[in-house]
């Protein structure tokens, strides 16, 4: 799901197959639960493990466009070549999120209705969150800003101030006076007149990738990010750990004060506490991928998560239609929480294979053709 990356780092594959695992199991048991099943405690904890996933696939593809950003700049490309570049790979995310919206509405018909076209889901705020970091990155380098402090700044500032205004765009400054499917990019009002909870507007979810973008300037060290095979770079992760435990800690202190700055408070949704502790949480699981990658067992062997991680946007596109759609492995609705239990492995096992296959003839597609096609050898 984000930008093309200039090298793979282990801890960033192995923490975007830690989204991918968590988005399976949150839609499997969302999708196949029925019953008394869906009032049960195992479904809630199921489904608060489901506010990670998409925060995890935004701060990520902040992380990885921080790197690109940094890598095309220290070749010496000009900041409106960067910005070109850049922002032509966030409109191809954000045109594989609309194929993606038109396949599943070609597939559901004649019961989808037209208006799960204009849905705006995680792959539109991704290739749009790309689209602003772009532009952001092409005002920090036109206006000289070269130290990385400087980006480091810029980009959480616009993270802080996304989730600033997200509660008063979703309530008194709701842009009623747009068309409901631009409307919906800012708060997710889709055609149903408010807010709704269930979608990727662009007001808060961006923020999590511009503070993501934040932390990938923070890792860029002369040139080149922390990895976990170089040496001298756990005092980073350490630094990280720190401020976000720091961060989670301020924000549930704010959100216990009798201060409030917002006509109208919902934490889950558009809390600007509820997204600092979500951003505290994302650099812990940051820091403790990485150490897992480093001195853990996160590298030893095969990892499925880091192979998951490689291919997330196919493993993503493809589960959805086995989970969601007509093409769904269980009845939707109607299982106990063993029969879906064996759905989700049998998801994973899938979408583990169907990478593995994605990786081995990446690339290759003409070369296996021709194979097949080509006459055996005379002995």
């Amino acid at each position: 799901m984000p930008p093309s990356s200039p090298s793979r780092l282990a801890y960033i594959d192995w923490m975007r197959g830690l989204a991918c695992v968590l988005m399976f199991q949150t839609h499997c048991y969302d999708s196949w639960l029925g019953g008394s099943a869906r009032k049960s405690t195992f479904f809630m904890w199921s489904q608060l493990g489901g506010t990670l996933p998409a925060p995890l696939f935004l701060f990520l593809a902040g992380i990885s466009f921080a790197l690109v950003f940094d890598k095309l700049r220290q070749k010496g490309w000009p900041a409106g070549q960067i910005a070109a570049t850049t922002f032509r790979r966030g409109a191809e995310i954000l045109g594989l999120g609309l194929l993606f919206r038109l396949q599943e509405f070609l597939i559901a018909w004649p019961w989808a209705p037209w208006s799960d076209l204009f849905r705006v889901d995680i792959l539109n705020t991704i290739g749009i969150s790309m689209m602003l970091m772009a532009g952001l990155c092409w005002i920090v380098l036109a206006r000289g800003v070269k130290t990385r402090t400087g980006w480091i700044l810029s980009a959480a500032g616009a993270g802080l101030a996304i989730s600033l205004i997200t509660p008063l765009l979703w309530t008194t400054w709701q842009p009623r006076w747009l068309p409901w499917p631009l409307e919906s990019y800012i708060n997710g009002v889709h055609n149903l007149g408010e807010p709704q909870p269930w979608l990727f507007p662009i007001f808060p979810w961006s923020a999590f990738a511009f503070m993501g973008l934040a932390v990938g300037f923070f890792l860029v060290n002369g040139g080149r990010a922390s990895s976990p095979v170089s040496g001298g770079n756990a005092r980073t992760f350490t630094v990280l750990a720190v401020a976000g435990l720091g961060i989670m800690l301020a924000a549930r202190w704010l959100d216990h004060s009798s201060w409030q700055l917002y006509p109208v408070y919902d934490f889950w949704h558009t809390s600007p506490n509820f997204f600092l502790i979500r951003v505290g949480l994302l650099l812990l699981i940051l820091s403790a991928v990485y150490a897992w990658c480093r001195w853990g067992a996160g590298q030893w062997g095969f990892s499925p998560l880091i192979q998951m991680g490689q291919t997330s946007l196919l493993v993503y596109w493809v589960h959805i239609e086995f989970v969601y759609g007509r093409l769904s492995i269980l009845t939707k609705r109607a299982q106990d929480i063993r029969s879906a239990s064996f759905g989700l492995l049998t998801i994973f096992l899938s979408m583990l294979l169907l990478s593995i296959l994605r990786t081995r003839f990446k690339g290759r597609g003409w070369e296996s053709w021709t194979w097949l096609r080509r006459p055996a050898k005379a002995s």
